[in-house]
């Protein structure tokens, strides 16, 4: 066979190639395999306790068994698949729930109020169990402007505290803090409740941080905030004897500024290299983010336009580079506006308003998650039930019809694979693949439920449509 390129040459051209594919290669690592926490919880540091992510959970729990006391009220609330025809009567919601409570978990799928009844199990299991999966212990918004006596002994306190969670083990399963932006005004103090917080925690742990602890930088608008904020990093790391890089970051992504700079590019990419690889998440500003656009109050809210354009190129910068993204949060509270002994009509009216909330932050995350935006925010315990409705639904609803295209789909692609066709769908099959993934990273469904699709769970962990395709050629 004839050919006209020398082995020298293509060497030559393809070194280079190598060099530039291996850089690439570097910046895009794809997705990280560890947990993502599918939500965050802001809380000022003032009110932070050693068990206060436990204290939430249960506040969180008998906010949805008080005005959703069984899954018929749930299903409706939410306007969860077959709610409409959720009965009503007291005495047909007592017989509906004694015959799903006898049947199997198989059976529930097909029947028309099992959906509702799932999720609403789901929920109170999650919150029982892990009501808050990651918390941020805040010294910026959720905190203010105090004092700088108040604010020191705050991160004195807010240090101990932590100290002391872990050692009952009563921490989140992740953790942080948000100190102030290091704006010109506010640096000075961000440094400094960062540098007491952390010196009084690795001293109280003779140098140990929590699992997943990670510091927030708000309102980022240039790469030298994020450079600054390693340099005091280093220190601290050198001083207690830390591994180099054991001090993680995330940024806030909040301002038009951090979307389109001056030079009329999209600086975020730049800003992660500012890092030197501890920046492991960014997490969007919604109210900020609308203010900055001149947006009026009232439509100040997760769906808008501004934030969706915010969030794709958010994406489009980051996607692939192994950086978690976290969408805002919704800031209508689920909380009624009676207290104490309330009359019927008053009862009548929290659930009403509680239920409106719910809601409105349901579809606030539906539409996050439809964006691809798999994390959020939370700002009040009253909204976990919401949360946990909305990620389980977003993936349960879907589950039956993945299994079976994603079996189908590899299956189809396997036979192609082995008689030697070409086939070139991957990027379907990889897309139902993380919605397995996905899935099951958010605990809507187990690996058992993973498996029906055919694959093995060292397939599953691979992260790879493709891998699993070669693999299976090979074996």
């Amino acid at each position: 066979m004839k050919l006209s390129i020398s082995e020298n040459k293509k060497a030559n051209i393809f070194g280079d190639l190598k060099i530039a594919n291996t850089t690439f290669n570097k910046i895009y690592r794809g997705d990280r395999e560890d947990r993502q926490p599918i939500h965050t919880v802001y809380g000022g540091a003032n009110l932070f306790k050693s068990n206060t992510t436990d204290v939430l959970g249960g506040v969180a729990l008998k906010s949805l068994l008080h005005y959703a006391p069984n899954f018929m009220e749930f299903g409706k609330a939410f306007q969860l698949q077959g709610h409409e025809l959720l009965p009503s009567d007291g005495k047909a919601q007592e017989e509906l729930f004694m015959e799903l409570n006898r049947l199997s978990d198989e059976d529930l799928k097909n029947h028309s109020s099992g959906f509702s009844y799932r999720i609403y199990k789901k929920v109170i299991a999650k919150l029982e169990s892990e009501g808050v999966e990651d918390f941020r212990i805040d010294f910026e918004d959720g905190f203010g402007n105090r004092s700088d006596q108040e604010e020191d002994e705050t991160a004195v306190n807010a240090a101990e505290q932590v100290a002391k969670g872990m050692n009952d083990k009563t921490l989140s399963p992740f953790i942080g803090i948000r100190i102030k932006p290091f704006t010109e005004e506010l640096k000075d103090r961000g440094l400094r409740t960062l540098d007491i917080f952390l010196s009084t925690l690795l001293t109280e742990t003779n140098g140990k941080l929590p699992n997943n602890f990670v510091v927030m930088l708000p309102k980022v608008t240039i790469p030298e905030q994020i450079i600054a904020l390693v340099s005091f990093f280093e220190i601290i790391e050198e001083k207690f004897n830390l591994e180099t890089g054991s001090l993680h970051m995330e940024i806030m992504v909040e301002t038009t500024q951090s979307i389109i700079d001056h030079s009329g590019t999209n600086p975020l990419y730049r800003f992660i290299l500012a890092s030197k690889g501890r920046c492991i998440a960014t997490h969007f500003g919604t109210y900020d983010y609308t203010a900055s656009n001149n947006i009026t109050a009232r439509y100040q809210e997760m769906d808008h336009d501004v934030c969706d354009f915010a969030h794709y190129m958010t994406k489009v910068a980051l996607n692939h580079t192994g950086v978690w993204l976290s969408d805002g949060a919704t800031n209508t509270m689920p909380i009624g506006p009676h207290r104490g002994d309330l009359t019927a009509e008053q009862e009548l009216e929290n659930k009403q308003v509680v239920h409106r909330a719910w809601l409105k932050g349901y579809q606030h995350i539906r539409h996050s998650l439809y964006k691809g935006l798999y994390q959020g925010w939370d700002l009040n315990p009253a909204q976990l039930p919401m949360r946990y409705a909305a990620v389980y639904a977003f993936f349960l609803e879907s589950y039956d019809d993945a299994v079976i295209r994603l079996k189908t789909f590899v299956e189809k692609a396997a036979r192609a694979t082995l008689i030697g066709d070409t086939f070139d769908d991957a990027a379907t099959g990889q897309g139902l693949l993380n919605y397995f993934l996905k899935a099951l990273n958010s605990g809507a469904i187990t690996e058992e439920e993973v498996l029906a699709t055919g694959l093995t769970l060292d397939e599953i962990r691979t992260r790879s449509f493709a891998k699993i395709l070669k693999g299976r050629k090979t074996n």
